[in-house]
């Protein structure tokens, strides 16, 4: 419990820093067609279960678009969490082929360690452009970033994305992005859907596996390098029964 308060603070500090706009973390520029948006990155994610896939798209994307057609909203292939960037989104990209092999050997190396763990979803945060979907996690979460950024430091591709908090993460998923000015009635959408999020999502969510992959920022032109498998949940993690698959 004290982990997800620690998590929750640093999520108020971003929300702070949006509503003063005085962001002092990295963000996804909007371009014109994000489909098509050149821009590389390296980065390990999750990809969801159609069952909380399912969920998501009609009971938070599906209402959203009502308000606002225009949005960018992700397809089920493109829904993911952000596990451990690499190297931000980028034309020219930053990182080369050999980063991608040395990425995937640290990752065959680290990943074995860790244990999948629990997510639970509990509201929506809305950035400049974009909006996502938030929720605290088991610790170890911390402790998988922590030790592939140690590592990937190590093997001279280090992570160059600026984040609020170095010590505490939490689960991240972008939902839709936005080119246009969000109108008022669509911003009190948002705020609506955000509260009813417990209880449109009432279950822990397990992440079970991390892929580590080159795509833009909507996971097109993507290319997978590797899907690892996470082991059983450490102790004091809700056992995977109990949990949304």
């Amino acid at each position: 419990m004290n982990h997800q308060i620690k998590q929750k603070q640093v999520i108020s500090e971003i929300e702070a820093q949006i509503l003063q706009a005085r962001l002092q973390f990295s963000t996804i520029r909007p371009v014109s067609d994000f489909d098509e948006d050149p821009r590389m990155c390296l980065t390990s994610v999750h990809f969801p279960k159609a069952s909380l896939l399912h969920v998501i798209q009609q009971e938070i994307i599906a209402p959203l678009k009502v308000m606002n057609s225009k949005m960018y909203a992700y397809s089920d292939d493109s829904l993911h969490m952000t596990i451990k960037n690499i190297k931000t989104a980028a034309d020219p990209q930053t990182f080369s082929n050999q980063d991608m092999v040395t990425a995937q050997e640290v990752f065959s190396k680290t990943m074995p360690k860790h244990g999948a763990f629990t997510v639970n979803f509990y509201k929506l945060l809305l950035f400049p452009a974009s909006i996502a979907l938030i929720g605290t996690t088991a610790p170890e979460l911390d402790s998988i970033i922590l030790d592939l950024d140690t590592q990937l430091a190590a093997a001279q591709i280090p992570d160059d994305k600026t984040y609020v908090n170095n010590r505490y993460f939490f689960s991240n998923m972008t939902l839709a992005r936005f080119q246009e000015v969000l109108s008022n009635d669509f911003v009190q959408e948002v705020a609506r859907i955000s509260e009813k999020i417990p209880l449109i999502i009432t279950t822990p969510y397990m992440v079970d596996s991390v892929t580590l992959l080159k795509a833009n920022a909507v996971m097109k032109k993507r290319q997978i390098i590797q899907t690892f498998r996470l082991g059983l949940p450490n102790p004091g993690i809700a056992p995977v029964d109990t949990v949304l698959q």
